[in-house]
């Protein structure tokens, strides 16, 4: 497909294209030159809503937070901290 550049540097996307890759009024698109110095790649970039929904959850385990693993966490810290009060009393 062929499309032209108008003189505002504004190119008209392909309505197949447009529909294939969702984009829509309000989409935000990424232009990167490549190596060949003749070409561009141009990536959709997903909404702040699309970002978010795929984050959603992405920390949790199974939920929850393993009980075990932070209290190990916990003590670990303790003790670091007990170390640097010593470290910092012997010098």
């Amino acid at each position: 497909m062929i499309t032209k550049v108008t003189g505002k540097n504004q190119v008209t996307i392909p309505v197949t294209v447009a529909e294939q890759l969702d984009i829509h009024r309000g989409s935000r698109l990424d232009w990167r030159v490549l190596a060949d110095g003749h070409s561009v790649e141009v990536r959709v970039l997903p909404t702040r809503g699309e970002a978010a929904r795929k984050l959603w959850g992405a920390g949790s385990v199974k939920g929850r937070p393993d009980a075990e693993a932070v209290a190990r966490l916990i003590e670990q810290r303790v003790r670091d901290d007990d170390e640097r009060v010593k470290a910092l009393g012997n010098s």
